[in-house]
């Protein structure tokens, strides 16, 4: 999303200008191709965590610690002390839209989804095996997942409600979250989200997505994740932090939140990307090379 565009979106959907916040700014993703941060996940290595740059960008993620540095592998990193690494380097991948980022059962999925005039008929998800950052540069996406829309039958859509920003994975299943707009309107944002679960797994062909639930009031929602114990997801929007309780029944992780954080504009600016660092505290970061901790249980 343009920065331009930002104003419009916080004066139509979102809270006071003085809504608290128990955001903590702990570092600077100040590494020069790490320009424009859209996704997070929690690495397999203790204190590491995998980014992403949005749209447009070479295929490729980055690994950082929690003082926002890359990691780099151990045999290149006198190479690069000059600041010049430029990241893991994902073969057999493009960067169309990548929105997003979820890592399970030592797989990386990179999820090719956004889908800003809701004409995409190549939306989907690269898949890989997670990678050592401290000891390979490179590797090969597995495969490419297909995905479509159960309820979209033209392109553009009739009803511009399949962007998507935000991706988790949930008892071994990808799960997407909508984002959307009037139709014709890039910019004529709506409020309400739709959840999606994926359930073949075909790299040959459309996986057509199951609907699961709908709620209208979460607005813009940019990133998900699940926490490591299983026990809630974290969906990231502007102005505000869902975190949603496991369902009893079924897969509706939309039913009811254990409760709604709000943040403040004037300091997250635009915020696309969302990592458990543990069960209880959260890393959010922005487009703006900062990157936050947001410790759920404090008082």
């Amino acid at each position: 999303m343009k920065r331009a565009l930002l104003g419009l979106v916080l004066t139509v959907v979102c809270s006071p200008l003085g809504a608290e916040t128990q955001l903590k700014r702990i570092a600077s993703l100040d590494h020069p191709p790490m320009n424009e941060t859209s996704g997070l996940a929690r690495a397999a290595q203790p204190g590491v965590f995998w980014a992403h740059n949005d749209s447009g960008d070479d295929a490729r993620i980055f690994a950082i610690t929690l003082d926002g540095k890359p990691v780099i592998p151990d045999y290149l990193a006198r190479r690069y002390r000059d600041g010049s690494w430029p990241g893991f380097r994902v073969l057999n991948a493009w960067n169309v839209d990548w929105e997003d980022m979820a890592a399970a059962d030592d797989v990386l999925y990179l999820a090719d989804v956004g889908n800003n005039s809701n004409a995409r008929r190549d939306l989907g998800v690269y898949f890989l095996p997670e990678p050592n950052p401290y000891a390979v540069p490179e590797g090969r996406a597995m495969g490419f997942l297909p995905i479509r829309y159960p309820d979209q039958d033209t392109f553009p859509a009739r009803e511009w409600h399949f962007d998507c920003e935000a991706v988790f994975v949930a008892d071994g299943k990808l799960h997407f979250l909508t984002k959307h707009r009037r139709p014709g309107e890039q910019e004529g944002w709506l409020p309400g989200t739709k959840l999606y679960r994926l359930d073949s797994a075909h790299t040959d062909r459309d996986n057509v997505l199951t609907f699961v639930a709908r709620r209208d009031d979460v607005v813009l929602p940019t990133a998900a994740e699940l926490s490591p114990d299983g026990s809630r997801l974290a969906v990231l929007t502007y102005v505000a932090v869902w975190i949603f309780d496991r369902p009893v029944d079924g897969d509706n992780w939309l039913a009811s939140p254990t409760h709604t954080i709000p943040i403040s504009r004037l300091q997250t600016k635009i915020v696309e990307a969302v990592a458990w660092r543990d069960d209880h505290t959260l890393l959010i970061a922005n487009e703006n090379r900062d990157l936050f901790e947001l410790d759920l249980d404090a008082k």
